[in-house]
């Protein structure tokens, strides 16, 4: 297991390096000089001139591609073409608020998800099946950003349950000690900043739960079907084994393989596709960061921040398969 482990990470070098190239060729094609988007349509050519040159851009793109690698190698991101601020310490407050957000996000669609799917599957045909169902196919449907906007007036708006956007009380502003403000509020104590916190977070992140929480309830209910035919079940049920135990321990455990694998693949598109959900609830995350840093061609950034998203991705699937191990000693990593 180890040595599987080991190379693993290693072939993990090639798709981050390919990943840099695909994103700077993408990115370098893009129109327009980022040295005008900088000082505006109304500096002359002789600045826009200076500060391409001043920024690396006049060097061919080969070079400009060799350059940025060196510097990745020493654990260096770049600076920021726009607030000339080194990317390594800029960037982390908006990945951490991703981060916070699509964990809560997760933990609400797999609790939620999974409950659903196996409540369908041990009462197969029910009207709770039928109900949970129809409730997952509409909510892979809707929008997030409708669903969003639906959330804001009813529960914000109409309702004043919850805030419209935001991180944080603006009145009484966390301190950043992790820039996670779950955990930075109950470092420092601040129990009405935690609970400042988890308002903000109710509605970005329950429009962000949806559609993987939805598509988990139908990958558990499937599997959790097909395994609560097997042999051992119907024997497990034969020896008088309560019903919950056998579908909770028994059925479960030996269905959570394609559930595991769907998690895993829904963290990683939540952490990279939550630039809907940010935005409209003006939550300060990654995805807005990259928003603002490809309006500005900000090249370092974006190629910065893809590659970030793409590292926690494949280590995210990484983690999974290990995890393969634990949940089914049956699978072996041998070589």
């Amino acid at each position: 297991m180890f040595t599987y482990s080991v190379r693993r990470v290693f072939s993990l070098i090639p798709v981050l390096i390919g990943m840099t190239l695909v994103v700077f060729a993408i990115i370098h094609a893009i129109p327009g000089n980022p040295a005008q988007v900088i000082l505006g349509q109304r500096a002359t050519k002789e600045a826009v001139a200076a500060l391409t040159q001043q920024l690396g851009l006049d060097k061919p793109w080969y070079i400009q591609y060799f350059d940025y690698i060196k510097a990745l190698l020493h654990g260096d991101l770049g600076t920021s073409m726009r607030t000339r601020g080194p990317i390594n310490t800029e960037i982390w407050p908006y990945l951490a608020a991703t981060i916070e957000l699509t964990v809560v996000a997760m933990l609400i669609a797999v609790v939620v998800g999974v409950n659903a799917g196996i409540i369908s599957a041990w009462f197969s045909k029910s009207w709770f099946d039928y109900v949970a169902m129809i409730l997952a196919l509409v909510g892979v449907s809707l929008p997030i950003f409708w669903l969003g906007l639906m959330e804001q007036w009813a529960f914000s708006i109409h309702l004043g349950w919850f805030p419209t956007t935001g991180r944080e009380d603006v009145r009484d502003p966390v301190s950043a000690i992790t820039n996670l403000y779950l955990i930075d509020t109950l470092l420092q104590g601040r129990f009405d900043q935690f609970g400042a916190v988890v308002q903000h977070l109710v509605l970005p992140s329950f429009a962000l739960a949806t559609i993987p929480m939805a598509i988990i309830a139908r990958m558990t209910r499937s599997t959790m079907l097909e395994v609560m035919k097997s042999d051992y079940i119907r024997t497990a049920r034969a020896k008088g084994l309560r019903m919950f135990w056998v579908v909770y321990k028994h059925s479960l455990k030996n269905a959570v393989i394609p559930v595991l694998t769907i998690i895993g693949l829904q963290v990683g598109l939540l952490l990279g596709g939550a630039i809907l959900t940010e935005t409209i609830f003006g939550w300060p995350g990654i995805g807005r960061y990259l928003y603002d840093a490809i309006g500005y061609r900000d090249y370092p950034v974006i190629q910065s921040g893809i590659l970030i998203i793409a590292a926690i991705f494949v280590l995210i699937n990484l983690i999974v398969d290990l995890l393969y191990v634990v949940v089914d000693p049956r699978i072996k990593y041998s070589k």
